[in-house]
């Protein structure tokens, strides 16, 4: 993954801490989960009703591919990845473990907007239940393979495990729709294979195996999604099939071009933003969280945008108290590791 950078590539990279680069997913993620939502919620003339997940999905899906096949291409990422040769040409390939990636990757592809547009369950608390057992599986990843887990990422860890319990108990338990639960399930398996590969290969603080990981994982991750949602639609699966397979052909029809373009535009930069963060070179337990952290918050804020517009409830306080545990988790992941350092220093004086 190490074949000669470009300009391009390397300023896209170049300088970013991972607490801004928590903050420009924040930013990427408020309006994402908010149009997901507004999409189905507001009714669609020619259905009578809004738009299904499963009737927007496909061509968002399509849309960031292209968009991230084309900055691939145009930044010179590819030249980063691992080669091929055929015919005389040299193409970007997969290894064993960036297609394991991929295949997580294509989990997380289809499960991040469904989870966006389940109505009788608020963005917060799917939000939540997600990120929460990825949290969980952090620490076990990197016990598994051997990486040291500090204090400092062990009451991060804690501490976005009590906003999850608060809030789990203040809705009275689960009780989700079985596709819901699904997503949930689907999700963190995605992340678990995933952050496997990731801490495998990867996280060496290499901005360009960096760069050539996210290539070849893509190359995996965006064909696998379409042909398991294409299959989907083709072989039937009750009447979410039929919404895929609107999804795959009548909705470029259907006047919603402009918004599936800011979606796609969108889940594009989140994916660069989330990858870098969690490729950085420190602990799973350090990482996940910021990264985890940011997209909870931005739930909460689509749900206030939502509320605004009388399209959802507001968050509860159980959610707004789980999103305070968050931001402690962050603001002592961000702290410690500086003090810890400034100690060092002055020990070495």
């Amino acid at each position: 993954m190490h074949a000669t950078s470009t300009p391009n590539a390397t300023h896209v990279t170049r300088g970013m801490s991972i607490e801004l680069l928590s903050v420009l997913y924040l930013a990427s993620y408020v309006p994402y989960a908010t149009l997901t939502r507004w999409l189905s919620s507001i009714p669609y003339a020619p259905l009578g009703r809004p738009l299904t997940g499963l009737e927007v999905l496909p061509a968002v899906t399509i849309l960031s591919g292209v968009l991230t096949y084309l900055f691939v291409w145009r930044s010179g990422w590819w030249r980063e990845a691992h080669s091929g040769h055929l015919l005389g040409m040299r193409f970007p390939r997969p290894t064993r473990w960036t297609a394991l990636s991929g295949l997580g990757a294509a989990l997380l592809l289809f499960t991040v907007p469904l989870s966006f547009t389940f109505r009788d369950v608020s963005i917060p608390f799917m939000q939540l239940l997600m990120r929460g057992d990825v949290l969980i599986v952090a620490p076990l990843v990197d016990l598994l393979l051997g990486r040291h887990v500090r204090w400092y990422s062990w009451l991060a860890l804690a501490l976005v495990a009590a906003g999850l319990t608060l809030t789990i108990h203040a809705r009275g338990g689960l009780h989700l729709p079985s596709l819901a639960m699904a997503t949930i399930a689907l999700y963190t398996f995605g992340y678990l294979v995933r952050l496997l590969a990731m801490t495998r290969v990867a996280k060496s603080g290499d901005a360009r195996a960096t760069r050539g990981y996210f290539v070849e994982e893509q190359l995996v991750a965006i064909p696998l999604a379409l042909a398991s949602l294409a299959m989907l639609a083709v072989f039937g699966w009750g009447p979410q099939g039929g919404q895929l397979g609107f999804g795959f052909i009548a909705i470029w029809t259907s006047g919603q071009l402009p918004c599936l373009l800011v979606l796609a535009g969108l889940l594009f930069l989140i994916s660069i933003f989330a990858m870098l963060i969690l490729l950085d070179r420190r602990e799973n337990t350090f990482c996940v969280p910021f990264e985890r952290s940011a997209s909870v918050l931005a739930g909460l804020a689509a749900t206030y945008l939502l509320a605004a517009s009388r399209l959802s409830a507001p968050p509860s306080r159980a959610e707004l108290a789980g999103a305070v545990l968050l931001i402690m988790a962050i603001a002592l992941l961000s702290i410690a590791p500086r003090l810890a350092v400034a100690r060092r220093k002055e020990a070495n004086h």
